[in-house]
């Protein structure tokens, strides 16, 4: 059975290829059999395609998926989504700019964000609280100078997700309302690279509500961070130990 494989951020890097066309012998296809037939098919990337997670028609899928031909396929690695500075209270990959949910809440963009926009989209009558959370490439990581970063997106499922976030946002915190942008390609020092808008009746809700946005984006949105020094790059994945997108 023959597999077509999406790659992204660094195991893209490592095999020189966006896109693997993989013939699936053997064993039941599932997406744990998948991952391992890759592993030795691969090994000069077998520790990344292990702790990558195969995505199934834009879902995560749990190790016992059964794959077909038909499905779209792609190898999720840790993602790395949303880092930078928090100044709250004040390609898929595409050449088309700009995407965004039918309902306009989440956006991933090529162009500069803007913070006024995104907050203006949960600004309502009945909301008392209003907070937005904006992450900017910081330059100095220790002794370590960041030139600029660079963003990757599987733009599809990247906005799902952010969907999925809001409707877990809603159901935790009834009537909080979360709008979120996410910049990709090339981002400078000190420029946005997300914004998340959260309003809500009474303050307290809004604060809960968006720390919990910006740490789910780092753990299950498909955006990759790769950092550019002046002596070298590396791809940043999640940092907060063993990543389970699938875990709540």
């Amino acid at each position: 059975m023959k597999l077509t494989i999406q790659l992204f951020a660094g195991i893209a890097e490592r095999l020189n290829t966006s896109l693997l066309e993989f013939e699936y012998i053997g064993d039941l296809p599932t997406a744990a059999n998948l991952k391992e037939k890759l592993s030795l098919a691969y090994p000069e990337a077998a520790s990344q395609i292990r702790t990558s997670f195969l995505a199934v028609n834009q879902q995560y899928a749990p190790a016992d998926t059964i794959l077909s031909s038909e499905d779209e396929l792609a190898l999720i690695p840790p993602v790395s989504g949303g880092d930078g500075t928090d100044i709250s209270d004040e390609k898929h990959r595409s050449t088309v700019p700009e995407h965004r949910t039918e309902d306009g809440l989440f956006l991933i963009t090529e162009s500069t964000l803007s913070v006024e926009a995104t907050t203006a989209l949960v600004i309502t009558p009945n909301h008392g609280a209003a907070l937005t959370f904006v992450g900017t490439t910081r330059e100095m990581t220790g002794e370590q100078r960041t030139v600029h970063l660079e963003y990757e997106a599987y733009v599809p499922m990247a906005l799902s997700q952010m969907a999925a976030i809001g409707v877990e946002i809603s159901d935790r915190w009834p009537g909080v309302l979360c709008a979120i942008s996410h910049r990709i390609g090339k981002v400078d020092v000190a420029e946005i690279s997300v914004v998340i808008a959260v309003s809500s009746p009474h303050r307290n809700d809004c604060y809960d509500a968006s720390r919990y946005a910006i740490e789910r984006l780092k753990q299950t949105v498909p955006i990759w961070k790769k950092e550019i020094w002046e002596d070298g790059s590396e791809w940043k994945g999640h940092q907060l130990g063993p990543w389970n997108p699938m875990e709540n």
